[in-house]
């Protein structure tokens, strides 16, 4: 997703820019000290995501982006609480409050990389959700994975396994940020160290999840919400 920073402050781009560094998913097409700029470049580019700050000279950023006619997806960076109404009537994706800790930052990002297209672009929404897939990092490549395949994401220390029926995929990443991030009608944190793919449970107890010949275990403190959501589908 290419996306652009608009903010007059030096700091708060530098910070802005090193968290989207961390996001693979992620590329910066430029950065802007003021809103005029940054429209001036929307008018020849065409981009995914602003990261825009609202109190700025020129012209606000809630202003701004009453100008566009077809924004992109915008999540709201300020040190001021009073425009949350704006935002919230403008569509926006998310409001951060600075200073921004990165795992706030993940979680707004994590709402854009999985927002759902609207009804009218997608004509099979089924077809397309079995479909779905993900990137995962493993050295310098990025392996290709259906979300269908995933059997279950495993927590170990500051890397994740990823397990399919027929591979293991280790990559350096929270699995925090995981369970933020994947579709949460299909995947089901059940223990802190262990995601799983709801729709690839065999069979499951007050201790643990089968699926294929893998026991997964529930932790204590999940315990009582995964029993009510997987009792939803029992008889």
């Amino acid at each position: 997703m290419k996306c652009i920073i608009v903010d007059d402050e030096p700091l708060a781009i530098e910070i802005l820019e090193s968290y989207v560094s961390k996001i693979d998913q992620l590329e910066i097409a430029g950065t802007f000290r003021n809103a005029v700029s940054a429209f001036a470049f929307l008018q020849q580019n065409t981009i995914d995501l602003i990261f825009l700050d609202i109190q700025m000279p020129k012209l606000s950023g809630i202003d701004f982006l009453r100008t566009l006619k077809n924004p992109p997806k915008v999540i709201l960076t300020t040190a001021f609480r009073d425009y949350a109404l704006d935002g919230f009537e403008l569509e926006v994706v998310d409001y951060l409050l600075k200073p921004i800790p990165f795992e706030r930052f993940l979680k707004a990002v994590a709402k854009v990389l999985h927002q759902p297209a609207p009804a009218a672009a997608t004509t099979k929404p089924d077809a397309a959700s079995a479909d779905s897939f993900v990137y995962f990092k493993v050295d310098k490549k990025m392996i290709k994975t259906r979300m269908a395949d995933i059997l279950y994401i495993e927590s170990i220390k500051d890397y994740v396994k990823v397990k399919t029926a027929d591979k293991e995929i280790i990559t350096q990443q929270k699995i925090s940020y995981l369970e933020e991030s994947l579709p949460r009608e299909l995947f089901l944190r059940i223990h802190r160290s262990f995601i799983v793919n709801v729709e690839r449970i065999d069979a499951y107890s007050a201790t643990d999840v089968e699926i294929g010949k893998h026991f997964v275990p529930i932790g204590r403190n999940y315990k009582n919400d995964v029993m009510k959501i997987l009792a939803r589908n029992a008889f």
